[in-house]
């Protein structure tokens, strides 16, 4: 059997469009070649990497010729800590292959009937929308390929930042982040500064030990401040010592937590945050309602976007006052909330017990007496019994986790037939699949991709389906 060829190199390729996932392609002589770093109309040199009979995976060494769409990043660590990879990239052409990004994967994988789709509805905000960021704090700096074998520099230093792209033990050191608005960057440095100066040690990933570990920063539109720094180890002195100098260099944090995890990762999902200062939660708002939000909530990242990802759900349901709806994958309850105003009825399902209980939270808090969540998985929960109780579903919304939904709950929406169903998807291709099932009964009756994530491949996409007539 002949050996495959190894270190195969391309010159003067010329990417021709956008494929999927934040990389584009080229075509050789017949061949598919997937490209990152690289965007259509660029001409670049190629070593290949994987490579099959009809495609191939290639890496970028270097560019003959820059495409015109082409813009200058305005991040200086931009092609190093891994995020927002798309900022070579104008706006306005983002969201042109995010959009296509749906098309092909509604088209490709879903292949069911689809009515024109609506434009994709773009941010206003494409820097500093996130709501909340988490930083890294380390001992093992990634060094640039203009700092490699350089005696004078060492990569064993404290560092906070991002972890670099594909590097479990090596972070990026972050001067300021796009992502957030002051004063995150001020809050990260501080704490890294402060650190340094009374050498106190930050987590050695591969030893698992070490004291600052990483740091979540939540900041509201309403101007509540949230912060959570994570410790790898109990210093109580250390830690008052640095809490206290940290609020009274920010007052601004209205939430000051602390939580320590001996684990080896990094979540904290079983952890106990305290809070040292303050209520121990923040207060975000999307239109009128307001949500409680602690440390191991989730709530949409970006929250003007996420009001304008709810809006489109919400007119997607079309609901008039009466209707029973349904929130599958509900979390803290916020789209059930969002549309409460419009429905006669709110029933939240979520597996999380945490998130349900945030969720009651939240419908108090906002006066909603329309409201009920439950813990549990929908296909325990909705049954004959629980319809008796509170009515078969005149909507549903449905907005599941990346991976999309279990065959079994496909199953379950079928059968329980509700009249209009929204699907809300972080990932178009796993709601594409999904749409096949509910294709037995539905029809796909409107669609309309959400930018949530500027500078990113990230899409959301709403769809809405009818109930088949029975005719």
């Amino acid at each position: 059997m002949p050996k495959r060829k190894k270190n195969i190199e391309l010159s003067n390729v010329l990417v021709e469009q956008y494929a999927a996932e934040g990389k584009s392609l080229a075509r050789v002589e017949g061949k598919v070649i997937f490209i990152e770093g690289a965007v259509p109309g660029d001409t670049v040199n190629l070593r290949l990497g994987k490579s099959k009979k009809d495609w191939a995976e290639g890496h970028v060494t270097g560019f003959t010729g820059y495409s015109p769409d082409r813009v200058e990043p305005f991040c200086a660590h931009f092609g190093v800590c891994g995020g927002c990879r798309w900022q070579m990239l104008p706006y306005d052409k983002q969201l042109v292959y995010k959009q296509q990004q749906v098309v092909d994967n509604l088209t490709r994988i879903g292949k069911v009937p689809l009515p024109p789709m609506e434009s994709i509805l773009g941010a206003e905000d494409t820097r500093y929308y996130r709501n909340k960021i988490e930083y890294t704090f380390g001992n093992r700096r990634y060094l640039l390929p203009s700092e490699l074998n350089n005696p004078d520099i060492d990569p064993n230093q404290p560092v906070a930042g991002f972890h670099a792209r594909g590097m479990f033990d090596k972070l990026v050191d972050i001067d300021v982040c796009h992502l957030q608005e002051e004063p995150t960057n001020l809050i990260r440095k501080f704490i890294r500064d402060f650190a340094v100066q009374r050498n106190l040690s930050f987590y050695d990933i591969r030893a698992h030990q070490g004291w600052l570990r990483t740091m979540q920063v939540r900041l509201c539109t309403t101007g509540e401040i949230m912060v959570n720094v994570v410790f790898g180890e109990e210093r109580k002195k250390d830690r008052i010592a640095l809490f206290d100098a940290l609020l009274a260099q920010f007052p601004a944090i209205t939430t000051l937590l602390y939580t320590i995890n001996l684990k080896w990762n990094d979540s904290i999902s079983d952890q106990e945050p305290i809070a040292y200062h303050g209520k121990g939660f923040v207060i975000e708002q999307l239109e009128d309602f307001r949500f409680k939000i602690g440390p191991k909530s989730f709530f949409q990242t970006n929250t003007r976007q996420g009001t304008a990802l709810y809006q489109v759900t919400r007119e997607f349901a079309e609901l008039t006052g009466k209707e029973t709806v349904y929130d599958l994958y509900c979390g803290t309850g916020s789209i059930g909330i969002f549309v409460s105003k419009l429905a006669g009825k709110i029933i939240g399902v979520e597996m999380v017990p945490e998130a349900i209980e945030d969720a009651k939270e939240n419908a108090a808090l906002n006066g909603l007496p329309n409201s009920e969540f439950y813990a549990g998985d929908v296909i325990d929960i909705c049954d004959d019994a629980f319809f008796n109780q509170h009515g078969r579903p005149d909507v549903i919304i449905t907005d599941p986790p990346r991976a999309g939904m279990h065959d079994k709950l496909v199953r379950k929406i079928l059968e329980m037939e509700a009249p209009t169903v929204v699907y809300v998807s972080c990932n178009p291709a796993t709601q594409a699949r999904d749409l096949i099932g509910l294709s037995e009964k539905y029809d796909v009756t409107r669609v309309r991709p959400v930018d949530m994530f500027p500078h990113t491949h990230h899409i959301e996409n709403v769809v809405q389906l009818k109930l088949k007539s029975r005719s």
